[in-house]
This record gives C-alpha cells, sequence and structure tokens, in this order.
C-alpha cells in the first residue's frame, strides 16, 4: 500500500489535501504521473495545510450558498456549440471545459471543469445531463444542449 497526498480531487477517494493509502499499482500507475497525487513524508504536513488553504478559498463556503447556486444552475439553458458533421455526429467531443465556459456565457457562476461529471463522452448533437459537485453534499444536474456551429 503507498501513502498519498491529494492534490486535485478524486472522485470515490478524496479532496486536495487529504492523506490516503492506496495500492501501488493505482498509485504508480495513475494518481502520480496524472499529477494527481504526490508521495506522502513527515515534512509534507505544511504542503498539506497549503492545499488545504487552497480549497478553503476556492469552495463554496456553506451549504446554503451552495443550495442557492444549484437552484440558478439549474434554471438555466446552457449551449454547447460544436463543429458537427452529417448526422449531428461530432468531430471530436464536448468536454468539461467547454461545458464550464457554456455556463459561464449563459449568465452561471465559474464553474471548476474538474468539477463537472459527464456519464458518457459527448459525440453528437443533442440534449444531455451533466452533474456538477458544488459541495460535498450538494451537486446540480444541468441539461446541456449540444448544437452545431
Amino acid at each position: 500500500m503507498a501513502k498519498l497526498i491529494l492534490t486535485h480531487e478524486v472522485t470515490g477517494l478524496g479532496e486536495p489535501g487529504d492523506v490516503v493509502e492506496v495500492k501501488d499499482g493505482y498509485a504508480r500507475n495513475f494518481l502520480v504521473p496524472r499529477g494527481l497525487a504526490t508521495g506522502w513524508s513527515k515534512g509534507a504536513e505544511s504542503q498539506i495545510s497549503a492545499i488545504r488553504k487552497a480549497r478553503k478559498a476556492r469552495e463554496i463556503a456553506t451549504l446554503d450558498e451552495a443550495k442557492a447556486t444549484r437552484d440558478s444552475l439549474q434554471s438555466k439553458a446552457v449551449v454547447v456549440q460544436a463543429k458537427a458533421g452529417q448526422g449531428g455526429r461530432l468531430f471530436g467531443a464536448v468536454t468539461t471545459g467547454d461545458i464550464a465556459e457554456a455556463v459561464k456565457a449563459a449568465g452561471g457562476p465559474s464553474v471548476d471543469k474538474r468539477k463537472i461529471e459527464i456519464g458518457q463522452p459527448i459525440k453528437s448533437t443533442g440534449s444531455y445531463t451533466v452533474t456538477i459537485r458544488l459541495h460535498a453534499e450538494v451537486s446540480a444536474n444541468i441539461a446541456v444542449n449540444v448544437v452545431a456551429a
């Protein structure tokens, strides 16, 4: 088992600054190469506190604020324009960054693209449901319409 400090949020594992124990292969082949975690050491306590401090500054402070943000997000129509060929098939796929930009363009709050979860890759035009994690206890399900540009 490898002991790591998470530097980014990993769904099902933890938040930035958390100390987790995972299997060696998961650490060596997935978390560390992608920059999602670093090795744990006794001297890393200051690094952990800095990560937690930065996370507190970024995250939505209260549960009520998260619920209000969720309600405003779910009431907005989010439209993503992408290049499409015949039959509505996209050239490439719609990314979480595209969705974050579309939410901001629709008048919504600035959303971190790492907090957006897409179930299946979006590779054709149509309507999709996307989940945005706003708080540990609050998620927003928004409707995203993908149209040909």
